[in-house]
């Protein structure tokens, strides 16, 4: 489990130094013409405040927490690249290897759980009720935008 979550760390901090080497070039002008103003300032502040602890926190956070716009933001902003490396390594060191813990602990009772009948005709249930969602939301996105084009 060890090596698992060693290797999902690693992988992580390759694909942010990936992401840093970008954004860096790019630098404040590009970050504020690629994020809507509310997400910019609101990522800024934390970043001005306290940009370690908020990366860290976002390290740790699983998904639909947003991880990238953080380190989007701070390599705009020129932030050291070896404190942000260290800080996203132990933060992803911890996360991945709690999690590997938990599924150790906890992993044969879950898929225990996900083979009972009507637990997966739930799950197939919320998934088709998202895809219709998404696509009705899709569908009013598009209609909205022809109907701006040909007001506009």
């Amino acid at each position: 489990m060890l090596y698992y979550a060693g290797m999902a760390s690693a992988g992580s901090v390759l694909g942010c130094l990936v992401t840093d080497y970008l954004c860096r070039k790019g630098g404040q002008k590009g970050l504020k013409e690629n994020f809507s103003g509310r997400s910019y300032r609101y990522v800024e502040r934390k970043i001005d405040k306290n940009a370690g602890p908020a990366l860290a926190a976002a390290c740790v956070l699983p998904p639909p927490f947003p991880f990238t716009p953080f380190i989007i933001v701070m390599a705009a902003m020129q932030y050291p690249r070896w404190k942000m490396m260290t800080i996203v390594a132990l933060g992803r060191a911890l996360r991945f290897t709690v999690e590997g813990v938990l599924a150790m602990i906890y992993g044969r009772r879950i898929l225990a759980m996900a083979k009972n009948p009507v637990l997966q005709c739930t799950i197939i249930g919320l998934v088709v009720i998202s895809l219709i969602g998404s696509a009705w939301s899709i569908y009013n996105w598009a209609r909205r935008a022809r109907a701006g084009r040909q007001a506009g």
